[in-house]
């Protein structure tokens, strides 16, 4: 039992909530403004009250200290480019015009103006817009946002905590503006940012803040002796000021490493580290710098990423540890709650003893809650609690849908060969080119179209037995003649079927697997609007019957052209779903393969000749310290090349990859022995057709000619000049044409003229080649 009188009372608290309302208000209300169907003041109450909404369940629930700040109508690192006033030259009209819309703009982007870069927030799927910065950037603050949601907390009569995003994380995460030589560093920018950040802080502490939260993420990835003696010095400017409130640098997703003895000796006043990710190492850390004395500690022990139920015992005994390591330990989730759903409790799909497992926003909101109480009042108050989480954790331990003794004897029968082709590349593109009779520049897309109004009626009527099966199928069968027709009328060389049938690329597959459990509600923030519903990978994974099959077939009965085979690959599988966390996630994306692997050569055994296995998220998932990295990239390519690996040398392999920083992967981008590469470049301006020369990669790609992820259609010229500056990196006998992701989220006007002006445009580019 705790020794009650040595404790000081823990404070329960959370990074951040998730912010889309139980049925995805936010969302809803977001794209009735776009579309015009209701007003600016109507969406901006509807935030009003979701926030409202958030921080009562998070007071109602025990928490002692609610965040503000948190909540976006996008993205929190455009919310901190908008605070420190960096606007792009292109979008200062748009912002000064009206600030909504030009929030949106730097988003989205117009018809006229291209939006910011969009990538991944560190090995999450959560997608931030990347701020663009160079020598001539003049920040100025704007804090209205930050000072109207603490007083919209404050006047609830809660205890709030502001959450901004740190300078120095601000600043590593930025890239050079266009036009800004490529080798401009904006850390330099920080000399220039810190006013700014300590002109919020007053204006924050004169709204009433005790305590605001600086997110540091960036601080557990590897950083030099620089960015080290950056963050020094930008603690130690902003813990000098005198008109501030008390700050706490926040740490997540692993190990703070290097980083910690600066902060630990930075005049600050809290820290907060994650010991869920990083517990062991963490730990250590700060036994090594002696502690943080005189400093409050706020402790990630509540996982705040997946959405396992808590080890009560085992995080008790972590926080016990950490009571003589600094002057008071707090109790939080180990992130912002913004990556796992909002409540468990809204699942009636789930069976009942597999949902005592689970834990979404709501219940780990609770289990920290809990958690600071067993701390600071003893074991014995929370006891029954504890015996309840004993009884749940065994359940999962000792249930059979855990272990499948076939799946495990098959996956531990793998060889070596069987991740590798019969034939060497150079060997295989021969016989495909001869197979497939393509033209230079082959154009294509990535694989979904629009999911319509019309489909998304007709699987909610599927589901409420409104239609039966074979009417729903008799729609998806329509949909996909009309998808074929369009790309054979617009000159499209390898075709998709458009995948009508599927509600998500990664959902869709886990329906029709064994081990995973889908989710009725379990939404999570993807980017701007887009939400998603991650599986959980539960138990042992096999796949039980063709999953695809069928609907190419269909597909490939409706032309001449090839039509490609499409399927999400093992590590995207992974990353895309809450994954089990009780064997090594190597095994289990080799589980995943296997399965995929009987899906690739069913695909072939039934005439498909290309088939594209997405791994979106292989960038994304690369651990964030380098040490960890080869380990993780073995695992990860071999999954790819077992799943891929079993077909004859004429069948053409594509992969899919989009918005995350590639030139950290090259390598083994070119492991995963794929025959073609697509990924996104528009936006980025084809840089990654730049990494991969540089690499001398061998094989063919398609950096991406139109950004799918803004409602504005590229000219053909646009695409043209783009697939020029592709050329000047990769020979056209190994360059494709395609977008830089599917099409699911668009429009058909747009995605129709889209696609036209792609094609003009290779074809424009083909009659510029020499001939040969």
């Amino acid at each position: 039992m705790t020794d009650k009188s040595a404790v000081a009372a823990a404070r329960a608290t959370v990074y951040g909530y998730p912010r889309q309302g139980q049925n995805r208000e936010l969302k809803k209300a977001i794209e009735g403004y776009w579309k015009g169907r209701i007003t600016a003041d109507a969406l901006q109450e509807t935030a009003a009250e979701l926030r409202r909404s958030n921080w009562r369940q998070l007071a109602d629930a025990g928490i002692d200290e609610v965040p503000t700040g948190d909540f976006s109508y996008y993205d929190h690192v455009l919310d901190t480019t908008v605070m420190v006033g960096a606007i792009p030259e292109r979008h200062r009209d748009a912002v000064e015009a009206g600030t909504l819309d030009g929030y949106f703009a730097m988003a989205r982007g117009t018809q006229d103006v291209a939006p910011l870069e969009m990538t991944k927030w560190f090995d999450t799927n959560y997608h931030y817009l990347v701020p663009e910065l160079g020598p001539a950037t003049v920040f100025t603050a704007d804090s209205t946002k930050q000072v109207a949601e603490l007083k919209e907390a404050l006047a609830q009569g809660l205890t709030a905590r502001p959450v901004l995003v740190g300078p120095v994380t601000y600043l590593l995460l930025a890239k050079p503006a266009p036009g800004v030589p490529a080798d401009f560093e904006p850390l330099t920018l920080l000399d220039r940012l810190l006013p700014v950040y300590a002109e919020v802080l007053a204006d924050l502490r004169a709204a009433g803040a005790e305590w605001v939260q600086l997110d540091e993420p960036a601080l557990v990835q590897d950083r030099t002796p620089a960015e080290l003696n950056a963050v020094e010095r930008a603690y130690r400017e902003l813990g000098a000021l005198a008109d501030r409130p008390k700050l706490l640098v926040a740490s997540y997703f692993d190990r703070l490493g290097d980083a910690l003895p600066v902060l630990a000796k930075a005049p600050v006043e809290g820290l907060a580290l994650d010991f869920t990710e990083a517990a062991a190492a963490n730990l250590d850390a700060l036994a090594a710098v002696g502690g943080l004395p005189g400093k409050r500690l706020v402790a990630g022990v509540v996982n705040g990423r997946n959405i396992w139920i808590n080890d009560f015992q085992k995080s008790l005994s972590t926080l016990g540890t950490l009571l003589g390591l600094a002057d008071r330990v707090d109790v939080s989730a180990s992130c912002s709650l913004l990556h796992v759903p909002l409540d468990a409790a809204a699942e009636r799909e789930i069976d009942p003893q597999i949902l005592r497992w689970l834990a979404f926003a709501r219940q780990k909101t609770a289990e920290v809650v809990t958690l600071a109480k067993g701390l600071t009042q003893g074991t014995d108050t929370i006891a029954a609690e504890l015996a309840a989480n004993r009884a749940d954790l065994a359940s999962r331990a000792g249930s059979p849908i855990t272990r499948d003794p076939a799946v495990r004897a098959r996956s531990e029968a793998v060889t070596g060969a069987d991740a590798r082709r019969s034939q060497p590349y150079a060997e295989r593109t021969a016989a495909q080119r001869a197979h497939l009779g393509l033209p230079l520049l082959p154009t294509t897309t990535i694989g979904s179209f629009p999911q319509t109004t019309e489909l998304r009626t007709a699987r909610a009527d599927l589901r409420a037995g409104r239609i039966d099966t074979a009417g729903y199928e008799e729609r998806i069968k329509t949909e996909i003649q009309e998808v074929i027709s369009f790309q054979e009328k617009s000159g499209i060389d390898v075709l998709v079927h458009g995948e009508a049938e599927r509600n998500d690329m990664v959902q869709y597959f886990a329906e029709q697997l064994t081990g995973y459990l889908a989710t009725e509600h379990g939404w999570v923030q993807s980017y701007g609007t887009r939400y998603v519903r991650p599986p959980i990978l539960a138990g042992d994974i096999s796949r039980p019957e063709p999953m695809t099959v069928r609907w190419t077939a269909y597909a490939q009965s409706l032309t001449d052209r090839p039509v490609k085979g499409m399927l999400t690959g093992p590590v995207t599988m992974l990353a895309w779903s809450f994954v089990r966390d009780d064997q090594p996630l190597g095994e289990t994306a080799r589980q995943v393969a296997l399965a995929l692997r009987d899906e690739v050569n069913d695909l072939e055994a039934a005439g498909t000749s290309v088939i594209q296995v997405d791994e979106p998220a292989l960038r994304e998932t690369l651990p964030l310290r380098a040490a960890d990295r080869p380990a993780y990239l073995d695992w990860a390519t071999e999954a790819f090349r077992l799943t891929t690996s079993g077909v004859r040398p004429d069948t053409q392999i594509h992969t899919h990859m989009c918005y995350a920083e590639f030139g950290d992967i090259v390598q083994a981008i070119d492991d995963l022995d794929a025959d073609v590469i697509s990924l996104e470049a528009a936006r980025s301006h084809m840089q990654v057709a730049r990494e991969l020369a540089a690499h001398g990669y061998p094989r063919e790609a398609g950096p991406g000619v139109y950004d799918i992820h803004s409602p504005r259609v590229p000219s053909a010229e646009e695409a043209a000049d783009l697939l020029r500056a592709g050329l000047k990196a990769i020979p056209a006998e190994r360059l494709w044409v395609n977008p830089d992701c599917g099409l699911k989220t668009r429009g058909w006007p747009e995605t129709r003229a889209s696609l036209e002006n792609l094609v003009a445009a290779a074809r424009s580019v083909r009659g510029e080649l020499p001939a040969s």
